[in-house]
């Protein structure tokens, strides 16, 4: 089992930069494909990135790709999301995810029902 903690979220404006971080207990992060996901309200979940166990191979959703980045450190347990230009429409609660992943030659997790451990969430306000 893994346990996660976003934090990193607050509010910033349009065309700023804010990056969120995810850590995660336990001694085999590195075995745990990783998402952030996000929901806006009266909008469903979807995903914002994700990132395979290895850190060799990413997604991201085309609203955000040039400008959004998903990473992370397997020494330090830490999955982040740098958010560069940020927008209006990028206001949502944030969610990392994770999911056990046997193989580190599967694709990456695009759904949100493929991931079965999840963090509380952080908001991320854009302002205008």
């Amino acid at each position: 089992q893994v346990q996660l903690v976003e934090s990193g979220g607050g509010l910033v404006q349009a065309g700023g930069s804010l990056r969120l971080s995810c850590a995660a207990s336990g001694r085999t992060f590195s075995s745990y494909d990783m998402g952030w996901l996000r929901q806006a309200p009266g909008k469903e979940r979807e995903l914002v990135a994700a990132i395979k166990r290895g850190g060799n191979n990413t997604v991201c959703v085309d609203s955000v790709k040039g400008r959004f980045t998903i990473s992370r450190d397997n020494t330090k347990n830490t999955v982040y999301l740098q958010m560069n230009n940020p927008k209006p429409d990028d206001t949502a609660v944030y969610y990392c995810a994770a999911e056990y992943s046997p193989s580190p030659l599967s694709r990456v997790r695009t759904q949100h029902d493929e991931y079965d451990y999840w963090g509380q969430g952080t908001q991320v306000t854009v302002s205008s």
